[in-house]
């Protein structure tokens, strides 16, 4: 019996906040469960000094556990001078992943930004971020978009993520924090509304493992990624 009762093949229940915050409307929180993470989306009519001149434009992502977030206090990283390798590892990955959701050359030389805060962390935080940061990107782009002043052909498709992993000899989706620090197998999955991959994070925590499990996993990972888009399409309708 996993930790919250759920069948192996159940996401954690799923809620979208949009327009959450007063000062930025393209703002979404996000909660997985006991999972909660703040995601919002900054447009800046602007591209990096590399980018200039190129007519293209760029997604990037920045990504914070907040002190409280978790059982112990978190120390902010700017009282430590530096961001740590984990939280950078986790931002190329959010921002990676919201980069295929857009066509960088038709969104114009402007530069989406998104913040992600985790609130509470009970595991998958990464992958909520991508999801959650999914909505805030649309509720900053669509408003350009049906102003005219961004290309209705920008998107790519909606992109969402999910943790799936080994726990006790049973592949499990949507790993919490109890089962994902006893995993034998950990994977974070990043696919889009066509079907396609856009990253896969393994790793064998306490055992190896074959084909026929990965091949398991990700097939898991599909069926709680449709589940996450259709969220995320019903949370952008509303």
């Amino acid at each position: 019996m996993r930790p919250d009762r759920r069948t192996n093949d159940q996401l954690r229940p799923v809620l979208f906040q949009t327009q959450f915050l007063d000062h930025n409307p393209a703002s979404v929180l996000i909660k997985m469960g006991k999972t909660w993470v703040l995601c919002t989306a900054t447009v800046a009519e602007e591209v990096p000094s590399w980018l200039r001149g190129q007519a293209q434009g760029w997604v990037t992502a920045e990504y914070g556990l907040l002190p409280a977030s978790t059982h112990t206090r978190t120390a902010r990283e700017a009282s430590l001078g530096r961001v740590q390798g984990r939280t950078q590892e986790i931002q190329r990955l959010v921002g990676r992943s919201l980069r295929a959701a857009v066509d960088l050359r038709k969104l114009g030389e402007r530069t989406i930004t998104i913040d992600c805060d985790v609130i509470q962390a009970d595991g998958g935080t990464r992958t909520a971020a991508i999801t959650g940061g999914y909505v805030a990107m649309a509720l900053a782009l669509n408003p350009l978009i049906l102003s005219g002043q961004s290309r209705r052909d920008v998107w790519r498709g909606a992109v969402a993520a999910v943790s799936v992993g080994v726990v006790q000899g049973e592949g499990r989706l949507d790993l919490c924090y109890q089962e994902d620090s006893q995993a034998e197998v950990d994977l974070n999955v990043v696919m889009n509304a066509r079907g396609h991959y856009v990253e896969v994070q393994g790793t064998a925590e306490g055992r190896t493992f074959d084909r026929t499990m990965l091949d398991s996993l990700l097939n898991l990972a599909e069926k709680g990624i449709k589940e996450l888009l259709a969220a995320q399409k019903a949370a952008l309708a509303t």
